[in-house]
């Protein structure tokens, strides 16, 4: 008898979550039926990204917001994004290793995701497990990325607030700064905050705000604040600050707004991956790429002339296939 694996994660199976998380990850077939029929029982958990600086403390930041949140009487689901591991493909870094205790609750579910290459600080799969823990029952879902950069911003694509992690003493602080990381984030944290130097991280950090809020008219402004999170310090406070934010976003109407372009982007992704899928399968098995590719590398064809006519092909077959 087969498993029923989408009535199980809605009555709360914390296994079945495992497993189609594996599923989507490993771009399994059975994945996207099951993904279908737990799509109308999502939208209702409170994404919440925590991105930094690698040494910043996100995961331990991480850890205690999770018992603050599981204390406020919510369930709790944690995506930690680590690095790829060279041998293996999978997480590097184990979150029972990071977090063991809080596996020991039972309303929170911990899934580490490697990244596997995928640029934007974040696995392939992540927009798809968030709605599985969504479907789970999760009220808040954590995602931590791996890291911050110019090109890993994408955790704005998919949380509803995003805290940015930053410590005093990096030597990268000032520089995530001009990385458009200022941009991304909802509510900052100063964590380690007891260390030589915080008081001029927080300084600077609200002098930027200053200049952006006159450059760019803005209804929020990002709070600051300073946490330790080692020593269960400020996390409180940062909790509220998240809070605070997130009934900005439904007083203002940019809760439902920011949902609707996340869908829109989220479609066109969807679309845009499963016709390359097609396309490239085709042109690998009748052996138009390899032709193709040889035609390219002895300047035979151009690229640019060569993608338009594939484009037209493919979109002459739809418009025959809509006539018929």
């Amino acid at each position: 008898m087969s498993i029923d694996y989408a009535a199980q994660i809605l009555a709360g199976s914390h296994r079945a979550a495992a497993r189609l998380i594996s599923w989507l990850e490993d771009e399994d077939e059975r994945a996207y039926g099951l993904m279908a029929g737990l799509y109308p029982h999502t939208g209702s958990a409170y994404v919440v990204g925590i991105t930094g600086s690698p040494g910043a403390g996100k995961s331990t930041l991480t850890d205690k917001l999770a018992r603050v949140i599981r204390k406020n009487g919510l369930k709790v689901g944690i995506i930690a994004v680590d690095p790829s591991s060279p041998f293996t493909g999978g997480a590097l870094l184990g979150d029972r290793v990071r977090m063991n205790e809080l596996t020991q609750d039972p309303d929170i579910f911990i899934r580490s995701m490697a990244t596997r290459g995928f640029l934007g600080g974040m696995a392939k799969s992540t927009a798809e497990v968030v709605k599985v823990l969504d479907a789970l029952g999760k009220d808040v879902i954590i995602i931590e990325t791996v890291g911050v950069g110019q090109d890993e911003v994408d955790i704005i694509g998919i949380a509803d607030t995003t805290c940015v992690v930053l410590v005093p003493g990096l030597g990268d602080a000032i520089q995530s700064m001009k990385a458009g990381i200022m941009e991304i984030a909802d509510v900052f944290a100063v964590n380690k905050a007891d260390k030589q130097g915080a008081d001029q991280l927080c300084g600077e950090i609200c002098a930027r705000l200053e200049i952006d809020s006159h450059i760019k008219e803005r209804d929020w402004t990002a709070p600051v604040n300073r946490t330790i999170a080692v020593e269960d310090i400020g996390i409180e406070e940062l909790w509220l600050s998240i809070e605070s934010h997130r009934k900005y976003l439904f007083d203002s109407g940019r809760f439902y707004t920011n949902r609707r372009e996340r869908t829109s982007r989220e479609t066109l992704r969807m679309i845009h991956a499963e016709l390359f899928r097609v396309i490239r399968e085709q042109l690998e098995k009748n052996g138009r790429l390899d032709a193709a590719v040889e035609e390219l590398m002895n300047k035979k064809r151009d690229p640019y002339t060569l993608m338009r006519e594939i484009v037209n092909e493919w979109l002459s077959i739809s418009r025959h296939k809509e006539t018929s």
